[in-house]
């Protein structure tokens, strides 16, 4: 009773009466909601600032081309990169908190299946075999991190166990869960789902590094001598997991982060780019890009910001602590989310309906005078999975990576 009682204190003070079938499960689910901390992100929605056009204090960062440098320089690099990974201090993380349902696909994202050369392979399967490829060359086997959600973290353990990890040794796969946050009405209520509790959504990308120091992972990782940590997403087919390139150039410069971009094909192209303000390097997401700074061009009608994050990032484990006591700012999208009314009834949104507040993985950047930055290609790099058709597609992609593979084995 004194928890229920705590519960409709917190929901009177915070203007969410509108939940009133109060039960044990959802006491404690409100006992455990920040609810100071949502009412300031929903204020930040009605005080956000339109974009302006304003890029003061912005200026293009410099990447480092391979194409630019000598074999020698280029051969150096690896070299060091292969020697730490070598010497068992480089670990992978993934990032798999998602539902394939964009996909069509019934399940966790890095279960979903396709045929690339002629053989069914799911995400997950592509990821291992990377990893193996490692173990193989460099005589090593490596750590591998699974960052799932609440939502698809038992199903995601039990798709490994039923295929036997794909021949990886169990021991070196640890899975952890990301944070959520409630999803917010435009009103500024918490939504309800169709199991009568307050309904969440993943804290985003950018909660791996709390979620890392909750789960005990920066611990593990500490015990094992591990250093260095590239962590990916799971839905780009052609992600080195083990950048031997990237990680040595990190070495050499003797920076704590490194990330691997692309240039964007087009001003419309929907990722994030990388920028200098202030002196620090940050990205801006493609929804957040003023137009003075999208459409801006150099005399040669190149894009002066068209440097693109692709989820490519390397941290040294002291950079992941370091952002695990951070708080990142929270950045809002708004969403169209099913849920259920005060009258029990559930309502399906023909619109967006909702806020979500998630954290971006590239916001741990500024907290770092420097990191490097390597520029890749797309036709190597970036075989992403978001649509179940047209572009980034599992066609699109599968298209690429049957084309590198072909070029490259």
């Amino acid at each position: 009773m004194e928890e229920m009682d705590k519960a409709r204190e917190i929901l009177k003070k915070y203007n969410q009466t509108h939940i009133k079938n109060l039960n044990k499960e959802l006491a404690e689910q409100v006992l455990k909601i920040d609810f100071e901390q949502l009412q300031e992100l929903y204020e930040q929605v009605n005080n956000k600032v339109a974009d302006s056009d304003n890029i003061d204090n912005i200026e293009p960062v410099k990447a480092i081309n391979p194409s630019k440098i000598s074999k020698e320089e280029l051969d150096n690099y690896i070299k060091i990169g292969e020697n730490k990974v070598r010497s068992g201090k480089f670990a992978v993380a993934i990032m798999a908190g998602g539902q394939g349902s964009r996909l069509g696909h019934n399940g966790p994202k890095g279960t979903f299946t396709l045929t690339l050369n002629s053989k069914q392979k799911s995400l997950f399967q592509i990821i291992v075999e990377k990893l193996q490829d490692a173990q193989k060359k460099y005589n090593v086997t490596l750590s591998c991190y699974i960052m799932t959600s609440p939502e698809n973290n038992d199903d995601t353990i039990d798709f490994f166990e039923k295929n036997n990890y794909f021949g990886y040794p169990k021991e070196y796969i640890k899975f952890f869960e990301q944070g959520e946050q409630p999803l917010l009405d435009k009103k500024g209520k918490v939504l309800i789902g169709e199991n009568g509790l307050i309904k969440l959504a993943s804290d985003g990308n950018g909660g791996i590094f709390y979620s890392m120091a909750k789960n005990g992972i920066i611990d593990d990782m500490k015990k094992k001598n591990i250093e260095w940590v590239f962590i990916g997403s799971v839905d780009n087919l052609l992600v080195k997991y083990v950048d031997t390139l990237l990680l040595g150039i990190a070495i050499d410069k003797k920076v704590k982060i490194a990330t691997r971009t692309i240039i964007k094909n087009s001003p419309y192209e929907k990722v994030g780019v990388l920028c200098k303000r202030n002196g620090k390097v940050k990205v801006i997401e493609y929804t957040e890009i003023p137009k003075k700074m999208r459409f801006a061009v150099d005399e040669t009608g190149e894009m002066i910001y068209g440097e693109s994050h692709i989820m490519c990032n390397l941290f040294n484990i002291e950079a992941i602590e370091k952002a695990s006591t951070k708080e990142l700012k929270y950045h809002i999208a708004v969403k169209k989310s099913k849920y259920m009314n005060e009258d029990g009834i559930i309502i399906e949104p023909t619109e967006e309906n909702c806020y979500k507040f998630e954290k971006f993985i590239f916001d741990s950047f500024c907290l770092f005078d420097e990191i490097a930055i390597l520029r890749g290609k797309r036709e190597e790099d970036f075989a992403p999975i978001k649509n179940e058709k047209g572009i980034d597609s599992p066609e699109t992609a599968k298209k690429m990576y049957e084309e590198y593979i072909a070029k490259n084995v």
